[in-house]
């Protein structure tokens, strides 16, 4: 990574540290900008949104998301979860992602949310989920690590 594209992202976080507008930091990722990913805030809940687009789509026969933009969306809202959770702006380095696909994803926008479940000095530990229309009927979840140091 280049020295400018790690100032663009570092100054991306500062800013979305100090408005709490997450929407800086996504501008500054261009795989966030790709994927068209926005960033809603529910109380303290960050929820990441990804708005439906055709080239998204794995399964034309379904049709259904591919399942690779899937695990980019939870990857993604754990990422986005866990700087919001984090006292300094950094961006997390993903170590691993354990992906469950419960059902298809379908042809409509998409939401998921991190919850960290433990934050330490070096490794942070995140676990996402992922919804269509109802919360409650989820279509994939994630166990995630991230190297915070």
């Amino acid at each position: 990574m280049s020295v400018s594209a790690k100032n663009t992202i570092a100054d991306g976080i500062q800013a979305a540290r100090e408005s709490g507008d997450l929407q800086p930091l996504i501008d500054a990722v261009p795989y966030f900008r790709w994927m068209g990913l926005r960033v809603d805030r529910q109380g303290d809940e960050l929820i990441t949104v990804m708005p439906f687009q055709e080239m998204l789509i794995g399964n034309p026969m379904l049709p259904a998301l591919h399942g690779g933009t899937t695990g980019a969306l939870l990857e993604s809202a754990a990422m986005i979860s866990l700087i919001g959770a984090q006292d300094e702006p950094k961006l997390p380095k993903i170590i691993n992602i354990t992906v469950q696909y419960l059902r298809p994803g379908r042809d409509r926008d998409s939401f998921a949310t991190g919850i960290v479940t433990k934050q330490g000095r070096r490794i942070a530990s995140v676990q996402a989920i992922a919804w269509q229309q109802d919360r409650n009927k989820l279509f994939a979840t994630a166990s995630t690590h991230f190297m915070v140091a």
